[in-house]
């Protein structure tokens, strides 16, 4: 095997063909790199190689053409027929070689990780998924052409077969997902499924997003080595029909290669019965795939049942969303999913809705209740002003799968009454569904309609008002707190006198001091002293905010009375010991001290707990910045902010933990690169590489011409 090995190896780069192979790839390599990477400043090189692989439908069957066809028509593989060497040996050695040839651009795109390091954070393992994949998906095209070759002596008819094989198999994924979207009967399921098993770039794509799966290294593993017992069969049918054992072999090479295939179906749907835990690895920067330690935990602790109905066809919905669902599944033993077909029970949510929930949404039902999933919520999406359409910028399924199985099992649902009508800034979207995730209601309520709050609440928000409380809306906030009412209070920046919604600060002991907090220790802010990333206290509710920062704008500081024996207040973000409150900003770029402002430190956010008269303990959550709980401060310290908004809401829920999982952000940090190194970079990998390639191929072609 080593000789026919070393032979045909020597034959590829003795000639023009094994260079052109190798050159051509590299060019469409350099070619994709400079644009995604380098100009795009992609993280990750999974891009380039899902672009390019189109290329193999060409490049290989050019270079497979010739290996078994041409010896056939010359008669020179009758020497081959007749040497001392195993026909498995000689279709290896030949398939080895045609490995190494391929090795070459793949070894070349190996290393250009290691170059993007110099541009940023380079996802390291998407890029690696994707290169094994990238170099398994094309040893199966190799497999398959010499397969083809090994059919006939002709070695345009070779190439056509090869060409015609890859390009069914890089089509595949496409027909068998019409199939499944214009008719979903048990026919064109079947149909679609039987479709998959020659797909050829579906589990490349997988390995490309960074989800390793056992499955797809196995299936180009077995395909591969199919396709060479099949080349092997037919060899060693033609070397026994050289000595006259044609009619036995016949049976023996169509009950062998029928052997092989069941043995190859048999593995492959085998591995479908390994737990998705074990047979799948997520890759991924963030974590995209794999199940959160608090997820983990919250199933482990499930004791009710629970059925998770899909509305869509198994293996035709939504691939992430059904790795979530698989890897839940696996997680505990009382999570069933089901999948129903819109095509055979288009009502089936009339069980549980009214309003017809988007294709793929999910219905979880517990013992209780139940709760609609719809797939739009999966998913988030952010305008791209840059070509005025929507880019899905999150995945929010296992946040959202989590969620409801929570609701569905859970006793109590707490509600929370975000108090109206002083000129409170409203919660937006993004906190309004980090409550629903915690399974908490928020509902509307105004002071003046009502006579007190309401027995049900767990507890009210007051949300940066602007303008003051009546003296009789402020008794009724007080008179609830006072009986172990909760809330979560948000301070404001309004104009004027605040005197009675002072009043309801005070009777947890807590003073807003005037002015807005400028910090001067550099590593408390970001570019503005305004702009404040205070210190995070050790505390159960900043317990998911030990990795990260909170970003808290223009706020104002927060004393407390310390000498009260009723109230105990925790500091949770708290300033450096050089910040001062400027107590009049007449110039928001002046940062100097006055003579009347006040030094620090101070604290941004206070928890409180109260012990009222009738023994009950009143729980408090108090923030000096209005901009805390927004969106755009959210952004700067990406997640931190509504985390900590859902680690109070569920502390006053008297949640004994969070299952409100966050959104895993789909974005990756762009790299960056100057001008000069690009243009280095496109001139080595576009033209330097691939045309000196070219040149040693013309170079060792021409000087074999000459002898």
């Amino acid at each position: 095997m080593k000789a026919i090995y070393k032979r045909e190896l020597k034959s590829y780069f003795c000639s023009f063909t094994g260079w052109l192979f190798v050159a051509v790839n590299l060019f469409m390599m350099g070619l994709y790199f400079i644009v995604y990477n380098m100009l795009i400043g992609y993280p990750t090189i999974a891009y380039v190689l899902q672009s390019i692989a189109f290329t193999f439908i060409v490049t290989i069957p050019i270079l497979t053409m010739r290996v078994l066809s041409e010896e056939r028509k010359n008669r020179t593989d009758q020497l081959i027929l007749t040497a001392p060497v195993s026909v498995g040996k000689i279709v290896l050695g030949k398939y080895l070689a045609l490995l190494t040839v391929l090795a070459l651009p793949v070894a070349f795109m190996g290393v250009l990780p290691f170059f993007l390091m110099q541009g940023g954070e380079v996802q390291l393992g998407v890029s690696y998924a994707s290169l094994l994949g990238f170099f398994l998906y094309g040893g199966l095209a190799l497999a398959i052409g010499l397969f083809l070759s090994a059919l006939t002596e002709s070695v345009v008819i070779a190439a056509v077969l090869s060409f015609g094989a890859l390009f069914l198999g890089y089509i595949m994924p496409g027909i068998a997902n019409l199939l499944t979207t214009t008719g979903t009967t048990a026919v064109t399921t079947a149909i679609a499924r039987i479709l998959s098993c020659f797909d050829m770039v579906g589990r490349f794509d997988t390995l490309a997003s960074g989800y390793f799966e056992l499955e797809a290294v196995v299936y180009y593993v077995t395909a591969s080595g199919l396709a060479l017992f099949c080349t092997a069969q037919v060899i060693q049918k033609r070397r026994y029909s050289v000595s006259g054992g044609g009619i036995k072999l016949g049976a023996y090479s169509v009950s062998g290669i029928m052997m092989a295939v069941v043995l190859t179906v048999a593995l492959n749907l085998g591995l479908n019965y390994v737990p998705e835990q074990y047979s799948s690895f997520d890759l991924t920067e963030n974590r995209l795939y794999a199940l959160t330690e608090e997820t983990k935990a919250f199933l482990g602790e499930l004791s009710e049942d629970v059925t998770i109905h899909v509305l869509a066809e198994e293996g035709a919905g939504d691939a992430d969303l059904e790795k979530t669902l698989a890897r839940i599944k696996d997680q505990s033993g009382h999570v069933r999913v089901n999948y129903v077909s819109p095509s055979k029970n288009p009502n089936f949510y009339q069980n549980y809705t009214q309003e017809a929930p988007a294709a793929g949404s999910l219905i979880v039902e517990g013992e209780k209740r139940s709760r609609v999933v719809d797939y739009n919520d999966i998913y988030t999406y952010e305008m791209d002003y840059a070509t005025y359409s929507y880019q899905t910028t999150a995945y929010d399924g296992e946040g959202q799968i989590v969620s409801a199985i929570a609701y569905v099992t859970t006793e109590d649902m707490p509600v929370f009454y975000a108090i109206g009508g002083h000129g409170e800034l409203e919660l937006e979207d993004k906190f309004i569904n980090a409550m629903e995730k915690e399974n908490v209601s928020c509902e509307q309520l105004m002071l003046y309609s009502v006579d007190e709050i309401p027995d049900d609440a767990q507890g009210v928000i007051l949300n940066a008002p602007t303008n003051d409380y009546s003296k009789e809306d402020a008794d009724k906030v007080i008179s609830y707190l006072n009986q172990g009412g909760n809330a979560l209070i948000v301070s404001t920046m309004a104009e004027g006198e605040m005197t009675n919604f002072q009043s309801i600060l005070s009777c947890y002991g807590v003073t807003e001091i005037e002015g807005t907090i400028v910090e001067q220790d550099r590593s408390f802010y970001y570019q503005n002293p305004y702009y404040l990333f205070p210190n995070i206290e050790p505390a159960g509710v900043t317990e998911p905010l030990t990795d990260g920062l909170v970003f808290a704008p223009f706020s104002r500081g927060l004393s407390y009375d310390e000498s009260r024996e009723d109230v105990y207040c925790t500091p949770l973000l708290t300033t450096s010991g050089s910040a001062f409150s400027k107590t009049d900003i007449t110039d928001s770029s002046d940062y100097s001290k006055g003579a009347a402002d006040i030094d620090g430190p101070f604290a941004v956010s206070l928890e409180v707990e109260k012990s009222t008269e009738d023994g009950s303990i009143s729980h408090a959550y108090i923030v000096g910045g209005e901009s805390l709980f927004t969106s755009l401060a959210d952004e700067m310290a990406p997640g931190n902010n509504v985390k900590l908004f859902c680690s109070m809401i569920s502390s006053l829920a008297d949640h004994e933990s969070t299952v409100a999982i966050p959104v895993k952000s789909l974005s990756m940090p762009n790299l960056v690169f100057n001008a000069q190194t690009a243009y280095i970079a496109a001139v080595v990998c576009v033209i330097v590489i691939p045309l000196a390639a070219l040149a040693a191929g013309f170079v060792i072609w021409f000087r074999r011409r000459r002898r």
